[in-house]
């Protein structure tokens, strides 16, 4: 290769394009205000039921997962983003959810001191999985959790809070599967039961299914292999070996939903994908996705906070994906529509004309009024016929002009947008009380 080939070889290099990670997206301007009002009912909802806010750090230690989550699952197993730190050995991931960290927080905080807390979170999750429709590599989760509350009342407070979330967005056909996992001797006589049944069907277990076997059977009724579909409906049921007290909490569940008209199904292969479950677990599903339905999903987790090294509390929540419920809110015709970028677009002739502009444009900011004040891209001046396409573009409603013959007048015009179309002229030192007396106007 000559050195001119060399060169060029280098400098393409140089400038090629780099693009994102596959499966890691922009959040960019068009779609930012679906997400605004997906994250304003979120935070509405949290309010209306007393839930307090927390954030975990995006990084973890690797074992908070690897125990909270439990080793013998797909996430710890296959899907997360596990790294060594080179300044010190640390063993980190990149969180693949939201609940063990949560539980980390609340035992290293000792929030449960006081009492039992209701607590929201939300934020970016990362899991290396194959991309597809509404399932991304960076996604992001909202989730609750109530940590200390024993009762059934608990399991249903957070159910109806689902609930109460679809009908605000707008979503219909959203249904919602219940199952009780018992507790820990009762699941001990069911795993038992499961192994002597699949190990007599052991030709017919697929890889994974066969792995689990030794680990986690109950794993293997959450198995979505079509070709085991009709094995995993003959196998022992977790309910026949349900004593009173799960039965009782159970059924104390249900009332609670049947009292608020909130009809569910019970599935008693619903077993959830994470190791810390018991008694109550459930999944809203809808049809509107694909494959894959389920866009939330939860339960009640006792024994977790013990596991992680806190004292023995009880606890429950559930969260979604919020990429999930987008796009399901698209399907559904329910996103709303774009929001216009500002009340006022403020239109000048560069020099003097400019610096009074920028003046108003600060005067109605204070006032808590949005605005737009027009900055020609070239750093030249451009004419109002092209600066009035932008204010209209901007969804603004008025627009105030401040040209060399207003300024030479010592006043302001002032366009209706999206009205009559008629402009007047106003004094300059008015211009903040014809501002406002023209949206209260257009808004009655």
């Amino acid at each position: 290769m000559t050195d001119q080939s060399k060169d060029k070889v280098q400098k393409m290099q140089k400038t090629q394009k780099i693009n994102g990670v596959r499966g890691m997206n922009d959040l960019l301007p068009a779609d930012a205000a679906q997400w605004a009002h997906l994250e304003h009912v979120l935070r509405d909802l949290t309010r209306a039921y007393g839930y307090e806010f927390l954030r975990t750090p995006i990084v973890e230690a690797t074992a908070v997962f690897q125990r909270g989550i439990g080793e013998v699952t797909d996430i710890v197993e296959k899907e997360m983003y596990s790294f060594e730190d080179r300044l010190n050995g640390e063993q980190l991931t990149l969180r693949p959810e939201g609940t063990a960290a949560l539980v980390r927080s609340v035992i290293e905080n000792n929030l449960l001191y006081e009492g039992p807390k209701r607590l929201w979170y939300t934020g970016p999750m990362f899991r290396h999985e194959r991309p597809q429709r509404g399932r991304y590599r960076q996604f992001h989760q909202f989730g609750i959790e109530a940590l200390g509350f024993a009762g059934p009342d608990i399991d249903a407070e957070i159910i109806l809070m689902g609930q109460r979330l679809w009908d605000e967005l707008g979503l219909k056909g959203v249904r919602l599967e219940i199952n009780s996992l018992g507790q820990a001797n009762e699941r001990a006589q069911h795993r038992a039961a499961l192994v002597t049944y699949f190990e007599k069907n052991q030709s017919q277990l697929d890889e994974d299914s066969q792995r689990r076997l030794l680990t986690n059977p109950l794993r293997i009724l959450d198995s979505k292999n079509p070709e085991m579909q009709a094995l995993i409906e003959g196998a022992p049921k977790l309910f026949d070996f349900l004593g009173e007290e799960s039965l009782k909490h159970f059924n104390a569940v249900q009332a609670i939903l049947k009292a608020n008209n909130i009809p569910c199904k019970i599935n008693p292969r619903l077993v959830r994908g994470l190791d810390y479950y018991n008694l109550t677990v459930f999944e809203w599903i809808t049809d509107e996705l694909g494959a894959q339905g389920t866009i939330a999903g939860g339960g009640r987790y006792d024994p977790l906070i013990e596991h992680m090294g806190g004292k023995a509390a009880p606890a429950c929540g559930w969260a979604m994906g919020m990429e999930r419920v987008l796009e399901l809110m698209k399907v559904s015709g329910s996103l709303p529509e774009a929001q216009a970028q500002c009340d006022i677009y403020v239109l000048h002739q560069g020099g003097e004309t400019l610096t009074t502009a920028m003046i108003i444009a600060e005067r109605l900011r204070n006032a808590g009024i949005d605005t737009i004040l027009f900055c020609p891209p070239d750093g030249q001046s451009a004419s109002f016929k092209s600066q009035m396409k932008k204010a209209d573009a901007s969804g603004a409603a008025f627009a105030v002009i401040i040209g060399p013959d207003e300024l030479a007048k010592n006043e302001a015009g002032l366009k209706d947008l999206r009205g009559t179309g008629e402009q007047q002229s106003i004094p300059l030192e008015g211009v903040l009380e014809a501002v406002i007396d023209a949206l209260v106007g257009a808004s009655e």
